[in-house]
């Protein structure tokens, strides 16, 4: 019986380590301003989070949950941050609140336009549906590997780690949902001679945004789920508390940041998923209000004025 064929071995893993390092000596420059970027941006953060006591900045987030939500997140976010303070976890859970909402904030403004581009061209959907596979099914312990090579350890390289595993719901999402725009609202707006991107702006988006919060709302519990990995390259917070009760294996210590990090997710789940479905509480009084003082009546432009102009 022959022998079996040995096909010869792919050095991928040598190639990906030649272009990081090509990076690393070539582009030193740019990720040293992106890395100034994100580590001003999420100390400010924090400091903004810290500067108040920990029941003043309990108030303000009871506070846009009831106008975002209703009373129930608010009386939650009262609950549950309280129990976070008295467990003696505020520092860290602001810290992991400021890596979050910075992640969140830079995968919305890279994912949203994407997805724009798939959806309004075929090339583009093409070209980067594989990226997003490749960019989900990785699993997210590789992703710090690159990113301790170009920004050291800290809490840099665990944001750019979280933006880059929490971008592809975002960007799917809006897609699907600018695609799934009834055509006939489309074909209407172009009848009365509107411009692709007052159509973009007027019709699509507008009809699209359930879908596009939505994707919005998955990008940042998928970052949450980054908390504890981004732990790992001395991020701090939560991840910092998790990571340390399982070195030690301390139960009590492990849970007790678990729970802070399950705080944290309910109340930004709740918080973005509400602001999709309509008006909150305080919008809701404001709008009654209102309505009962008999505001005079004001023309109504018609769509293709409103469309156009």
């Amino acid at each position: 019986m022959s022998d079996a064929i040995e096909l010869p071995r792919a050095p991928i893993g040598e190639w990906f380590d030649t272009l990081v390092s090509w990076c690393t000596d070539h582009l030193s420059w740019l990720f040293d301003g992106i890395g100034t970027a994100i580590e001003t941006s999420v100390d400010g953060l924090t400091d903004v989070l810290t500067f108040l006591p920990p029941l003043g900045v309990t108030l303000v987030l009871a506070v846009i949950a009831l106008a975002v939500s209703g009373w129930r997140l608010s009386l939650f976010t009262v609950l549950g941050f309280a129990l976070i303070d008295s467990i003696e976890l505020w520092d860290d859970s602001m810290d992991s609140l400021a890596l979050v909402l910075v992640s969140a904030v830079v995968s919305t403004v890279l994912s949203i336009p994407i997805g724009i581009a798939a959806a309004r061209s075929d090339v583009v959907s093409r070209i980067v549906r594989p990226v997003l596979d490749f960019m989900q099914t990785m699993p997210a312990f590789v992703y710090l590997i690159p990113a301790i090579f170009f920004f050291s350890i800290g809490s840099v390289p665990g944001v750019v780690a979280t933006v880059i595993f929490a971008m592809p719901p975002g960007v799917r999402l809006t897609e699907l949902g600018i695609r799934g725009v009834d055509p006939e609202m489309v074909e209407a707006g172009e009848a009365f001679g509107t411009p692709p991107n007052r159509i973009l702006t007027r019709i699509q988006i507008p009809l699209a945004m359930p879908s596009i919060m939505a994707g919005v709302n998955q990008l940042i519990m998928l970052s949450l789920s980054m908390v504890v990995i981004a732990g790992m390259v001395g991020a701090g917070g939560l991840g910092g508390v998790v990571l340390e009760g399982i070195n030690r294996v301390d139960v009590a210590k492990g849970f007790e940041g678990g729970i802070a990090v399950v705080i944290l997710a309910i109340y930004l789940d709740r918080l973005t998923g509400a602001l999709g479905e309509g008006p909150g509480m305080l919008r809701a009084l404001f709008a009654r209000g209102k309505a009962t003082r008999g505001a005079a009546p004001r023309e109504v432009a018609t769509p293709s004025a409103d469309l156009v102009g």
